[in-house]
């Protein structure tokens, strides 16, 4: 079921680039990252009152908290750098550049994580990295 979900992320992140594409036109980048934030801010905490889930907020150990806040910034300065790169520059080749992040990931879970790196890992990896220098070149 992973893939699903994985599937949906990739489709929702690319109407994502498109739709601030449009949305950035004579806006401020760090003002729509804002915007964009209170929206998913709201969604968020709506699917986790729906669902009940609200009440585990406190089996959460200091270590969730840290490393789920440690995302966050690295979330919302992600977001920050994508959008002004949207400003600057055209969704068919910030897009790409943004999903270097897959061979990142790749690399820091095998350094911080642990994980192992596979001959297939790395074949997936570097097609990443090369498709996207053939997208931007």
């Amino acid at each position: 079921m992973w893939w699903t979900y994985a599937l949906l992320s990739a489709l929702f992140a690319a109407l994502t680039a498109v739709f601030a594409k449009v949305g950035l036109k004579g806006t401020d980048s760090d003002l729509a990252t804002a915007i964009r934030t209170v929206v998913i801010l709201f969604i968020s905490w709506g699917i986790v009152f729906f669902k009940g889930s609200f009440t585990a907020i406190g089996s959460l150990s200091r270590q969730n908290i840290l490393f789920l806040v440690v995302s966050g910034i690295a979330t919302g300065l992600s977001w920050i750098f994508y959008f002004k790169a949207l400003q600057l520059g055209e969704v068919s080749q910030v897009a790409p550049v943004d999903k270097l992040s897959v061979a990142l990931a790749i690399v820091l879970s095998v350094l911080f994580l642990g994980e192992v790196l596979t001959w297939k890992s790395i074949v997936g990896a570097s097609l990443v990295i090369v498709g996207t220098l053939i997208l931007i070149l």
